[in-house]
């Protein structure tokens, strides 16, 4: 497809609506939105986040191998600027629990990328991830 790109817009359930904004904005830097008592919007690096109050709903997903990691099946995140994704790997340490610590996949590999793992305070899996050469994001060998 070669279409403008365009915000996405994502809802999930989170357990804690104050732990799951101060999570956002102030590790990830997100702007805070629109607000009711069971939801938040956020701005997501550019994209709509929005965050709902359903602790029943914020269960653990399964993993799948991948360059011989366990990535949560059930997961989001955004790709960043080579730069700007090391600048939030940097920040990022002893903030967060990696489920995957930062790495480079794929090294030396169409689609070579570095990502990392982490989870939000409700278990959310989120994933960040950059190429050197951002014409590799749908590149397939």
């Amino acid at each position: 497809m070669n279409q403008r790109l365009a915000p996405f817009h994502l809802a999930l359930p989170v357990n804690d609506l104050k732990a799951a904004e101060d999570f956002y904005t102030s590790l990830l830097g997100c702007t805070l939105g629109r607000t009711d008592e069971r939801w938040i919007d956020l701005d997501f690096f550019g994209h709509q986040l929005s965050l709902h109050l359903k602790p029943d709903a914020t269960e653990y997903a399964d993993t799948n191998n991948v360059d011989d990691h366990a990535v949560p099946v059930r997961h989001f995140g955004v790709v960043l600027p080579w730069d700007t994704w090391h600048q939030l790997t940097e920040s990022l340490q002893g903030k967060v629990v990696f489920i995957i610590e930062p790495y480079i996949r794929f090294e030396g590999k169409v689609g070579e990328q570095a990502t990392m793992f982490f989870r939000d305070p409700s278990g959310n899996a989120l994933e960040f991830k950059s190429f050197k050469d951002p014409s590799q994001l749908f590149a397939y060998s």
